[in-house]
């Protein structure tokens, strides 16, 4: 059953932050709820409910929602106002489409990078992942979904590249999406095995077998996808706490 949740249960913004700063986090908060499907694909996005939500003024709210239109994540319509971004089928294998270009370029430059330290924090991660998935509940599911796409932002993020690390972070909240809109239930998150072999490749400095894992995972990833649309949380049951 959808739960409803008090004004003060919204994440709260600092009160001496600047309107940059909470308009900054209002993106955050409505992109990790983007990222973990608790927002889906159409979900309308009022800028006086996210104001209020966020105790804030709808200048503020605007920022925030321009920030993610510009990222590709929200969509605003004249006269209709902004909603999480509803990609189509077409969209959807462009997605994963760019994945398999860039994700083998960060592998490789990762492996550059990469020192038993961050082997020793792959590791711990995976650790995280498996724990998640082995929990019941929605919470748990959600931090699972977000788990499995921080592993491939590590990766973007020990390759050195500024530039592709953005883009990789654009197209993980997009490929939740798109997972969101097309995806079979409970099949759709990252193989958490997958992981584990891709990290196996790191380790061992093989970049070709780590890439080849890579391409195989995204595969799989999208070959699990249908045009079956889901239901989602509204805003404010979405940023519940």
């Amino acid at each position: 059953m959808k739960h409803q949740i008090e004004l003060s249960e919204t994440p709260q913004l600092p009160p001496d932050a600047s309107q940059e700063d909470r308009a900054a986090s209002i993106r955050d908060a409505l992109r990790d709820a983007i990222v973990d499907r608790r927002l889906a694909p159409g979900t309308r996005l009022p800028e006086a409910e996210v104001g209020t939500l966020f105790n804030v003024s709808r200048t503020v709210a605007r920022s925030a929602l321009q920030m993610l239109t510009f990222e590709g994540v929200v969509q605003t319509e004249r006269n209709r106002g902004a909603c999480v971004s509803n990609p189509t089928p077409e969209e959807a294998r462009q997605v994963f489409a760019a994945r398999r270009l860039i994700e083998p370029s960060l592998i490789t430059m990762a492996i550059g990078h990469m020192t038993p330290a961050d082997i020793a924090r792959f590791r711990t991660h995976l650790a995280h992942e498996n724990h998640h998935k082995a929990q019941r509940g929605v919470a748990a599911k959600r931090l699972e979904i977000k788990a499995s796409g921080d592993f491939h932002l590590m990766i973007a993020a020990l390759s050195g590249n500024a530039v592709l690390e953005k883009f990789m972070n654009e197209l993980v909240v997009r490929s939740s999406l798109v997972i969101a809109l097309y995806g079979r239930s409970g099949v759709s998150s990252c193989g958490h095995s997958e992981h584990e072999d891709i990290l196996n490749a790191l380790e061992a400095g093989d970049g070709e077998r780590a890439t080849q894992t890579m391409l195989h995972h995204l595969d799989l990833m999208e070959s699990d996808l249908d045009l079956r649309p889901r239901d989602g949380l509204t805003l404010k049951e979405a940023l519940a706490i």
